[in-house]
This record gives C-alpha cells, sequence and structure tokens, in this order.
C-alpha cells in the first residue's frame, strides 16, 4: 500500500529530475522488433564504439538511431557540459507507437490488412 495521498506520491515522484542527457524521437515509422536488433547492439557500450556500429550497420533503423545518438551527444555537450570521450550509452529503447491500419486488396474481393507500426525510440546517456 501506497503511502500518502495521490498527490502526495506524484509530488514526491515528480521532485527527482533525471540530469543525464538524453534524446527521443516519437513517432519513428519503424516497427520496435526491429529497432530493437539495432539498439541491442549499441547498449553499453562507449560513443564513439557506437557511431561506429551505426555507421556500417545495413538496417534502416541505424540511420535513425545514428541521428537519435548524435542528438544525445550534443545535448551532453552543449547543456550539461559533459566531455564527449567519457560517455557512454546508459539506456536505449523502444516503445510502441500507434498502428496505421491499411488495406491491401486480395482475390475473390478480400482484403486484408497491413499495419504499419511506429516507435518511439530513447537513448540515455552517461559519463564514465
Amino acid at each position: 500500500m501506497a503511502k500518502g495521498h495521490r498527490s502526495q506520491i506524484k509530488r514526491e515522484r515528480n521532485a527527482v529530475k533525471d540530469t543525464r542527457p538524453s534524446a527521443k524521437i516519437s513517432y519513428a515509422r519503424i516497427s520496435v522488433q526491429k529497432a530493437c536488433f539495432v539498439l541491442d547492439a549499441i547498449r553499453g557500450k562507449d560513443v564513439q564504439t557506437a557511431l561506429g556500429i551505426l555507421a556500417y550497420n545495413p538496417r534502416y533503423a541505424s540511420s535513425v538511431i545514428e541521428k537519435l545518438l548524435k542528438s544525445a551527444i550534443a545535448n551532453a555537450e552543449n547543456n550539461n557540459g559533459m566531455n564527449v570521450e567519457n560517455l557512454y550509452i546508459e539506456e536505449c529503447y523502444a516503445n510502441k507507437g500507434p498502428t496505421m491500419k491499411r488495406i491491401k486488396p486480395r482475390a475473390q474481393g478480400r482484403a486484408y490488412r497491413i499495419e504499419k507500426r511506429m516507435s518511439h525510440i530513447t537513448v540515455v546517456l552517461n559519463e564514465r
């Protein structure tokens, strides 16, 4: 059982601010499963190694995540004054976004549904 009123619990939760540099892309036109293949490859690596992995990865998601990682590095440098050589990827994850539903005509007047999935991708950095 939680202590206190709901507003008190929310106030305590919101009082703790996360100061780690991060970047987020919402409504990326890529499925969560496909994004996670690339995110698993770079999780826990330092940013220079991660940029190298993303540059030579043939998947479409790697170009999207590379742009996102560069944005997170710029946020760390400009907003938090961190040194780029000491940065590493502490967290990176993809959450499910909305799904666009489309119709594909099939034989004998039938219609099959095509689901075009989206995701929200987040990259959080930290200093070693």
